[in-house]
């Protein structure tokens, strides 16, 4: 069975990673013959939001702590994983990805990204093994990794940006998957673009689908 890998950073779309996208990631991998483990940085969120009201909160939650809720427990700090131990890279999205793992929610085109995080993208692309991201994701592999392909939907501006950042942006529709064959990249909108959860479903899905074809 191939193994993936699975990067969490909190539990909830406007501060960590976004519950829909990180489930229906876990369950196309099962569904689909895989295994996987989570992990996530063991570090504080950027911030903590109130999700019923969008404001921010005056507490501080840490990234692993957070997405055990969503892990069921099982799950291990970010410097565990190894590119060795597994077959593919997977970043499900939320807004709070933007600022956890990457800082584009926050500084825009002009973001960066946490070392132990690009280290782990850049270990996995060297080793020719694939990496996926959904939703908001995908522009943090623009900013690690240049000239890769791949899809953030249809908004224009996100497109522009990771142009900028030297990818190649490619236009889908929900559940569409941006394929980059070369570089063994593999993307989807999700969230990018109106969604209901069946459509989060299928982006999840057709990303799975799609990675295990080149394993």
């Amino acid at each position: 069975m191939k193994k993936f890998a699975v990067i969490l950073c909190g539990c909830g779309t406007l501060d960590g990673s976004e519950i829909h996208e990180s489930v229906m990631t876990l369950l196309g991998i099962d569904r689909n013959g895989g295994t996987y483990q989570i992990f996530a940085p063991n570090d504080d969120q950027y911030h903590v939001i109130n999700h019923l009201t969008k404001t921010p909160m005056e507490e501080k939650r840490n990234m692993l702590v957070e997405a055990a809720r969503i892990a069921r427990c099982d799950i291990h700090p970010i410097e565990d994983c190894r590119v060795e131990d597994f077959d593919a890279l997977v970043f499900p999205g939320g807004n709070g990805s933007a600022k956890n793992l990457f800082t584009y929610a926050i500084q825009g085109p002009d973001c960066s990204v946490r070392e132990d995080v690009a280290a782990l993208i850049r270990a996995f692309h060297e080793a020719h093994k694939p990496v996926g991201a959904l939703c908001i994701a995908p522009v943090m592999l623009a900013k690690v990794l240049k000239g890769i392909t791949l899809t953030i939907g249809t908004d224009a501006g996100t497109a522009a940006h990771v142009t900028a950042m030297g990818a190649n942006h490619k236009e889908t529709t929900q559940g569409g998957v941006a394929i980059d064959e070369k570089n063994l990249i593999f993307t989807t909108p999700c969230y990018m673009l109106p969604a209901r959860i069946s459509d989060i479903a299928d982006c999840a899905d057709n990303l799975i689908k799609a990675m295990m074809r080149y394993l």
